[in-house]
């Protein structure tokens, strides 16, 4: 019998009571260092006083009362992103996905209203992921995820990634864009060589298509500057952000330059929650804390920290750990062929480690942005004997110590 909740996860059997800043207690009382931050979405981690004082003081007020009047709390949000990156304008919605239909949907509109409506298609990458509704499933074109669900939709070119032959290969008559993660996240935690995003900005001038990024996982001060992209020194024509930029509550935003936002005018594009009192002011404490002189260089002093680690973690064990990548707050294990990720998920999770598996075998770290080094030794130690549990010499002395 079908349970109540659509069993679309396999879930682990966890169930979380509490959280207080990288720590979450489950109702039995155990202790977890969370290392995956629902999915790099809780930036601040868990119990932030600013945020939840914040959410709770706009929920005593209002709640919601739809974009067909001006919601204040949408507009000091949206002019501190403006201030905060290389947009013009920005248009809230409640997730990744919704971004970047949007996005994809900017992306057209600027050709069609500048004569060229036969400019429709873009140019994205194997193993991207850009969401679960139907025109982000295609621009991710995994046929894993597509499969049941009928005709992709229409406009989608997969090449392969940081191969620049292949994306001039790919450009046609009817090419609108490219739209790319600066770090492919659920794709195996690769990130995007910066000489490749400065090489496709570059292209996209030559030819007059629009760069699109997806920084949903890779925002909001994750890579250790607010947006990833500016590692490479670049600035896209639009941008999709999401999960961090609400700290945990469901957030979305649609970044985009002039003259691609002009053209989504009153009707082009909308949403009902989109852009709430509520979600703003969660949106507006996460951005009183990121924006703060300091946060940022924290942040990064404390991902270099990491990479350190967890490159002498690989260095310890090779039988396990085959490489380490990806950016800022956002690594990746990349494990060997006989080590299955999920097997390493459950015995870090056995350690009282929480981490998220990805594509390509990897394993995925990608904690609150408010961790010290303190927490990333921790982790790293979790992580040491998560390894050990899953080497043939470390799986005897445990089972040797279980029976003593």
């Amino acid at each position: 019998m079908i349970p109540a909740l659509m069993p679309t996860y396999n879930r682990a059997d966890l169930a979380f009571e509490r959280g207080e800043g990288a720590r979450l207690w489950t109702e039995d009382g155990r202790r977890f260092l969370d290392f995956g931050a629902g999915i790099a979405t809780s930036s601040l981690g868990h119990g932030h006083q600013h945020l939840t004082r914040m959410i709770a003081e706009q929920a005593g007020k209002i709640i919601h009362s739809s974009n067909l009047y001006r919601i204040p709390q949408a507009e000091t949000l949206a002019r501190r992103h403006v201030e905060n990156s290389f947009a013009d304008s920005v248009f809230f919605c409640n997730s990744g996905a919704e971004a970047n239909e949007g996005m994809i949907k900017a992306v057209r509109k600027y050709h069609a209203e500048n004569g060229h409506p036969e400019r429709y298609r873009l140019i994205c990458f194997d193993g991207a992921f850009h969401g679960r509704t139907m025109a982000a499933l295609a621009a991710t074109g995994n046929e894993k995820y597509l499969a049941g669900f009928g005709p992709p939709v229409e406009g989608f070119d997969h090449v392969p990634f940081d191969n620049m032959n292949a994306v001039r290969d790919a450009i046609g008559p009817n090419t609108a864009g490219v739209m790319i993660e600066p770090v492919q996240g659920e794709g195996g935690v690769r990130p995007a060589p910066l000489r490749f995003l400065r090489e496709l900005r570059a292209m996209c001038d030559e030819y007059g298509l629009l760069l699109a990024l997806d920084e949903v996982q890779t925002g909001v001060g994750r890579s250790g500057k607010m947006w990833a992209h500016q590692w490479a020194g670049i600035e896209p024509d639009v941008m999709s952000s999401a999960k961090g930029i609400g700290g945990g509550f469901p957030l979305g935003g649609i970044f985009a330059k002039e003259h691609v936002a002009k053209h989504l005018k009153a009707g082009t594009h909308g949403s009902t929650y989109g852009g709430g009192p509520l979600a703003c002011a969660a949106g507006n404490a996460v951005m009183d804390v990121v924006s703060a002189p300091g946060f940022l260089d924290r942040v990064d002093q404390v991902a270099r920290h990491l990479w350190r680690a967890l490159l002498a973690l690989a260095a310890k064990h090779p039988t396990v750990i085959e490489d380490v990548r990806g950016a800022g707050l956002l690594l990746g294990l990349k494990l060997r062929p006989e080590v299955n990720n999920g097997e390493m998920q459950n015995a870090a999770v056995a350690e009282g480690l929480l981490t998220v598996a990805a594509g390509m075998n990897v394993l995925r770290l990608a904690p609150p942005l408010i961790i010290t080094e303190a927490d990333v030794d921790e982790a790293v130690a979790l992580l040491d004997r998560a390894c050990l549990r899953l080497t043939p010499a470390g799986a005897q002395a445990g089972a040797q110590a279980a029976a003593q």
